[in-house]
């Protein structure tokens, strides 16, 4: 079990202890993984419109089938749900 986000270590830390995530989280620093997956994308926040994460996640078996996507999801709906989903 693997997530991935553009974000700094010090960034990955801290929101692996916040969730108390039993996983690996990678860094995405060119984006292109989240690219791939269509969690790179346009934002606007404040009136302000940019390039940034869509906050998302995948759930991926053990033979490479997605068996799970939410895109635009909360940090804390889809921690939630992904963990309900794996302990399955």
């Amino acid at each position: 079990m693997l997530g991935i986000s553009p974000d700094d270590q010090v960034s990955h830390q801290a929101f692996k202890s916040k969730f108390n995530l039993p996983f690996k989280l990678l860094i995405d620093a060119d984006h292109k993984v989240s690219e791939a997956y269509g969690a790179w994308g346009e934002r606007t926040r404040d009136d302000r419109t940019y390039m940034g994460m869509i906050r998302s996640h995948f759930v991926v078996d053990e033979q490479g089938k997605l068996i799970d996507v939410n895109v635009n999801v909360s940090p804390n709906d889809s921690v939630s749900r992904a963990m309900e989903l794996l302990r399955k």
